[in-house]
């Protein structure tokens, strides 16, 4: 799974945090702050289809954008990826884990109770 780029990202929190599917302009809105085209918008919600997270539903003359899965989802692939490629897991988590404060250490253990 490919990460994000800083405009894909903020177009995907926009879809995570929305409570129903979103058109183009209400993502743009939501992105005021930028002054983004909606071509632009269009552009990267279709770049985002394209990659499987982002899914489309004709509503009119529009289409409503909604994420395919939860902001967790994504992050556990990047996750599962990032194993994937590592030549040796075992060091790699060891380093991950090493890397969180003892709250988050202590959450995971319990977690795997």
């Amino acid at each position: 799974m490919a990460s994000l780029g800083e405009l894909e990202r903020a177009v995907m929190d926009v879809l995570w945090a929305a409570p129903e599917p979103c058109t183009a302009r209400d993502v743009q809105d939501a992105l005021s702050a930028r002054e983004l085209a909606t071509t632009t918008v269009l552009t990267v919600l279709g770049r985002l289809e394209r990659k499987g997270l982002v899914s489309r539903a004709r509503d009119g003359r529009a289409h409503r954008y909604h994420a395919s899965g939860t902001r967790e989802d994504h992050i556990a692939a990047l996750m599962r990826d990032a194993l994937e490629g590592a030549p040796d897991r075992g060091a790699v988590l060891v380093r991950f884990l090493g890397g969180m404060p003892p709250e988050e250490q202590a959450a995971l253990r319990d977690l795997l109770r």
